[in-house]
């Protein structure tokens, strides 16, 4: 049986951004890359550089657009932008949430965490799932035979990942594997999903980090 047409659709989680304050921004605007994150964007453009890309989308927030433009560059692309790679709804933006001395020592935000499963205090998993899958195949169709380069968040993009794995989408985040600027990239024969590979191209880095 001959394979189909071959399309990859890379998942690139945005670098490191500038957050002096701690808190988690969630879709706040303002927030752009540190400039350890500008280097992470560069690293990625570097290992691309010999990819096939033909379609670069991102997020609309700022630091996702930042993380997408030196690949685009490389390419000689514009980027465009899907709604849909958003980072997830979350009622804790501005908020600290680190153990010790965040908003969840206060009692007045119990009533959030009462169903982890959904989450309560932001956008349902399988919401995240469905539009993130969505924006997926818009650009497997954009770049078919090539490959494409979405740039998102890590929530959006780990909770994708275990959907199409047939895990359950509620998890740990201590335990998601997806640093910040790395890969994760979906591999189509077709609109057959065949693979999925993950690679760090800018090193590893821990998935607690707040609010990336």
């Amino acid at each position: 049986m001959s394979r189909g047409t071959r399309t990859i659709v890379h998942l690139l989680r945005h670098g490191e951004v500038h957050n002096p304050e701690g808190v988690l921004y969630g879709r706040m605007p303002g927030y752009r890359l540190s400039e350890r994150g500008r280097r992470q964007a560069l690293l990625v453009a570097e290992a691309l550089a010999s990819h096939r890309i033909t379609y670069v989308v991102a997020s609309p927030l700022e630091r996702a657009q930042e993380t997408a433009a030196p690949a685009a560059a490389a390419h000689r692309l514009d980027v465009a932008t899907d709604e849909r790679l958003i980072e997830a709804v979350n009622q804790f933006e501005g908020l600290k949430v680190s153990v010790g001395d965040g908003a969840l020592r206060q009692p007045k935000h119990w009533p959030k965490l009462r169903n982890p499963l959904l989450p309560s205090w932001g956008e349902p998993y399988l919401e995240i799932a469905h539009r993130m899958l969505g924006a997926v195949h818009a650009a497997r169709a954009a770049a078919e035979g090539h490959e494409a380069l979405c740039v998102s968040h890590q929530l959006p993009i780990w909770t994708l990942r275990r959907f199409l794995e047939g895990k359950r989408l509620w998890h740990d985040p201590r335990r998601r594997q997806c640093s910040l600027a790395s890969l994760t990239s979906f591999v189509f024969d077709d609109e057959q999903l065949v693979d999925i590979v993950y690679s760090e191209p800018a090193g590893s880095t821990d998935p607690r980090v707040t609010g990336a």
